[in-house]
């Protein structure tokens, strides 16, 4: 597929009247190119794909506020996919953190060893059944319970709706009561 920046003006312009066949001949010309973009942010294919997806959500929406002349198809395009790939490097920096945080909570410094080994064995309940909720709830779950975090604060930090992330909150518990119910098997 080309890649002419006239081209591409076009078919953004007829996406900014809500033209899907222009648009997927847009996302036909330009999303491999803007894949390789997210790709070397984000270093994880479906890290890219996520974003690339978001990505042209957002061009469909911001189709109709393009302007010509403050920057090429392109360009408009990349920054918008390389925002995107930003907040899903800080929704994976997040990630980490409660890992490191369910890393602490698995270390039995200072306590006796009865009670150690009682909280060995809550705590690595605890982490088997979080190693098995989907990546984005268990964060979620984590900034709430571990950094405790207010369902806007979780949401504002992950970029999300707050309705989402109390969804996923409230998900996520029912399927860690249920986990832990079982001995902490899935």
């Amino acid at each position: 597929m080309p890649t002419d920046p006239e081209q591409l003006r076009t078919w953004l312009a007829a996406a900014g009247q809500q033209d899907a066949v222009a648009f997927r001949a847009l996302y036909n010309a330009a999303a491999p190119k803007l894949l390789g973009f997210a790709l070397r942010i984000l270093r994880k294919r479906e890290l890219a794909e996520e974003a690339l997806q978001e990505g042209f959500v957002s061009i469909w929406h911001a189709a109709p506020h393009y302007q010509a002349g403050l920057a090429a198809p392109l360009t408009w395009m990349a920054a918008i996919v390389r925002n995107k790939a930003l907040d899903i490097l800080r929704r994976t920096d997040s990630t980490l953190e409660l890992d490191a945080s369910m890393d602490a909570l698995l270390r039995d410094e200072g306590r006796t060893p009865a009670e150690t080994s009682e909280m060995s064995s809550d705590a690595r309940a605890l982490a088997a059944c979080l190693s098995h909720l989907e990546s984005l709830h268990r964060q979620a779950i984590g900034l709430a319970f571990f950094h405790d975090m207010s369902h806007s604060e979780v949401a504002q930090r992950m970029s999300l709706p707050v309705g989402t992330v109390k969804t996923w909150i409230r998900r996520g518990l029912q399927k860690l009561k249920l986990c832990l119910s079982q001995g902490g098997a899935p």
